[in-house]
């Protein structure tokens, strides 16, 4: 299929009391794993790329690359920037044909993340959404690193959404990006709190780590997109060492690629199941 946005996408998950993964891919064969899984599972997914991702190859690469692998598969698949660092990179994104973002002002002051976000929306609106962040998810993440986190507070999330005209907001709840260190405490009373006062898809980020049935309980309570980065990462690199350690004299790239996309296929098929987006291909 043909990209789609992640307007309807989330509305749907809104709807039917599921969530949307949303896995963070570096390179092609880590798109194609992902893509097959949500093939297999006939679930919408979503593609997406940091700031830190798109030095390594610009946003026109990975646009011309998914879109191409999406058109193989019968899913609705959306391309995501997740976490853009500015306005600037925002505009690169939409103009190399991504179809969704994310400004991330979540550092900044609450009126200057609101100016910024606001800013966004006003470029992509009304033809792609935009997702935010209000509050601090901690933790390190490609460039991004926040020293412990701020949660995010439910009447500051409604004026938000109401003054930036957002299609989804990104809440601090307990989770951190990159690795934990033991296991993390959710403060689903807040994400209730916030469900509550807000009326957008919401979005759990820092999910890789958190076990099933806490990101359950987050779908639950109303988050309609669920990001999976580190646990990727892992799980293609985990592929290829061992690929080449019972091959050492192995030397062709395409070898080293094909055995790090298993990994990631059964990963990714595995939290597509774990959000309850199995079947819900629109």
């Amino acid at each position: 299929m043909a990209l789609v946005t992640t307007t309807e996408m989330l509305l749907a998950a809104q709807r039917g009391g599921y969530a949307v993964g949303a896995f963070n891919v570096e390179n092609m064969e880590m798109a194609q794993a992902v893509l097959l899984a949500a093939d297999a599972e006939k679930a919408p997914v979503i593609l997406q790329t940091t700031s830190s991702t798109l030095k390594y190859a610009q946003p026109l690469v990975f646009s011309g690359m998914v879109a191409a692998l999406a058109a193989l598969v019968r899913v609705p698949v959306a391309l995501h920037l997740d976490h853009g660092a500015s306005f600037e990179l925002s505009l690169q994104a939409l103009e190399a044909g991504y179809t969704s973002v994310m400004i991330d002002g979540s550092h900044l002051p609450f009126e200057e993340n609101i100016a910024l976000t606001a800013r966004v929306v006003a470029m992509a609106s009304p033809r792609i959404p935009v997702e935010a962040e209000l509050g601090i998810v901690g933790g390190k993440e490609d460039d991004l690193i926040s020293e412990g986190g701020a949660g995010t507070d439910p009447a500051e999330a409604a004026e938000f959404v109401r003054r930036t005209g957002i299609s989804s907001l990104a809440v601090a709840i307990g989770t951190a990006h990159g690795f934990y260190q033991g296991t993390p405490k959710l403060d689903l009373k807040r994400l209730a709190a916030i469900r509550d006062r807000v009326e957008v898809p919401l979005v759990l980020h820092g999910a890789s780590g958190v076990p099933d049935e806490d990101v359950q309980a987050c779908v639950r309570l109303g988050v309609c997109k669920v990001n999976i980065a580190t646990e990727l990462r892992v799980a293609f690199t985990t592929g290829v060492r061992a690929f080449l350690h019972e091959n050492e004299d192995a030397y062709d790239p395409k070898q080293l690629g094909n055995a790090g996309k298993g990994p990631v296929m059964r990963l990714a098929a595995e939290k597509i199941r774990c959000l309850w987006s199995s079947g819900k291909a629109l």
